[in-house]
């Protein structure tokens, strides 16, 4: 990912040097289980991890080159590292990756990779779902206006479109903690999965330090439905960032004006029109969520491989794990703050309220009507052709609203007092159970 949307946190697990210690690491656990089981000298496994351990403490650029150099001459990655890393441990570097394969220092190394930038992701949903839990309950009992197809529907509180918000990052939270927790697996099993060559407690014990589960069938690669499961939980996620986001795009537009993003001192709009204050994060959040669901489709196709094992994954893997997982952690860093900062206008949520003169009740006075014996369809009538002359005479002199509408109909004030409409169309009725939503949501 280019720098702008990219941070350091996340950027480091993705990077050579990280990359070559977890080879090493693996090789050396793989070479301390084969000492412990007498396949290799112990000599040589105290050898390999004291030896490699001291070459990749502090990878320079320099060792970094030395490594391209010899791929470029061998055309094979693993063994370009493997000769690199025997060139500090000497001699009895011929004990390192002893039936072993390419696959199992690769995809066990991505294994770890994954599970650390969960774990980043994880944390970043964590840091979102506490500021969405304070802007929510700081606006838990603000009335708004309640839209379906961009149309005022119903009121409801800006606190509940946040704990909408906000229970949907419960769960992305639990979809990120279930697809780390599938792949996280270790395969040391050898060429073609079967460990004709590499005792499955070596595996074991791989596992076992790295905190992977062991991968039951490997086929010499992890399956890849694993992996396609990581970045398609990942594609919710950022469908979920792109809701929030497109939330505030549309309540920050000019002619609706109840909540914007924090607008700071110096900042400019527009580089032609002095007065625009866009949504220019959301909008980002918005491109950022294309991307990242864009990465999930690879994922998918990566599954079928040939036989027990191609590398068509591999150029796909290389370019989507850090990719999506930087993205994603630059978007959710990015919403966090966001949402922390937005600056909210109640009043003028009450004024978009009152705006379509009453008509907004429009539910209530229905069912009011049938209880006191009107019938549902005389009940809809009525109220549609009082809702209706209020739409139309909107904004101009004399016009009347719901309620005055409401009356001046003899359907309506025959089996209606005014005291029973008023009664029906009370505001607080709409808000009566927000507090045992809060309750589902956030518990007691």
């Amino acid at each position: 990912m280019v720098p702008r949307y990219s941070r350091p946190e996340m950027v480091a697990i993705w990077s050579p040097e990280a990359r070559f210690r977890i080879w090493f690491e693996i090789e050396a656990l793989a070479a301390e289980a084969m000492a412990e089981l007498g396949t290799i000298p112990a000599p040589a496994a105290a050898a390999i991890r004291r030896g490699g351990a001291a070459r990749v403490a502090d990878i320079t650029a320099a060792d970094l080159e030395r490594i391209d150099a010899i791929e470029r001459e061998t055309r094979h990655d693993v063994i370009a590292f493997l000769t690199w890393l025997g060139e500090g441990i000497g001699p009895e570097a011929r004990f390192l990756h002893q039936g072993m394969t390419s696959s199992d220092v690769l995809d066990t190394c991505l294994a770890v990779q994954m599970t650390r930038a969960a774990d980043l992701l994880i944390a970043d949903i964590d840091a979102l779902l506490a500021a969405l839990r304070d802007r929510a309950e700081e606006f838990r009992h603000t009335p708004t206006i309640g839209r379906s197809h961009g149309i005022h529907a119903e009121p409801t509180t800006f606190g509940l479109k946040l704990l909408g918000h906000l229970a949907e990052f419960q769960r992305h939270r639990a979809r990120l903690v279930a697809a780390r927790a599938e792949v996280a697996t270790c395969a040391i099993s050898g060429p073609v999965g079967t460990f004709a060559s590499v005792d499955p407690r070596v595996e074991a014990h791989v596992a076992a330090r790295l905190g992977l589960a062991v991968e039951p069938v490997s086929t010499q690669v992890i399956p890849r439905d694993r992996h396609a499961a990581f970045f398609c939980a990942l594609a919710v996620v950022a469908s979920g960032v792109e809701r929030l986001a497109t939330e505030v795009r549309h309540l920050q537009r000019s002619e609706v004006r109840e909540a914007e993003e924090f607008f700071h001192a110096g900042q400019k709009g527009s580089s032609a029109m002095p007065h625009k204050r866009n949504p220019v994060l959301s909008e980002n959040l918005t491109g950022l969520a294309r991307l990242v669901r864009g990465y999930a489709m690879p994922a998918l196709e990566n599954v079928a491989l040939w036989h027990e094992r191609d590398i068509s994954h591999s150029s796909v893997e290389r370019v989507i794990g850090p990719d999506a997982t930087i993205t994603l952690d630059f978007a959710l860093m990015r919403l966090t703050g966001m949402m922390a900062k937005l600056t909210v206008y109640p009043e003028r949520m009450a004024e978009n309220l009152a705006s379509l003169g009453g008509v907004v009740h429009s539910q209530k006075v229905l069912l009011a009507l049938t209880q006191a014996g009107l019938s549902r369809e005389a009940s809809y009538a009525a109220v549609q052709r009082a809702a209706m002359a209020t739409w139309q005479a909107l904004g101009k002199p004399g016009a009347r609203d719901f309620r005055a509408n409401l009356l001046a109909d003899p359907e309506v004030a025959g089996c209606m007092s005014a005291e029973a409409l008023d009664k029906a169309m009370d505001p607080a009725r709409d808000f009566v159970h927000v507090d045992a939503t809060f309750r589902r949501v956030l518990g007691s």
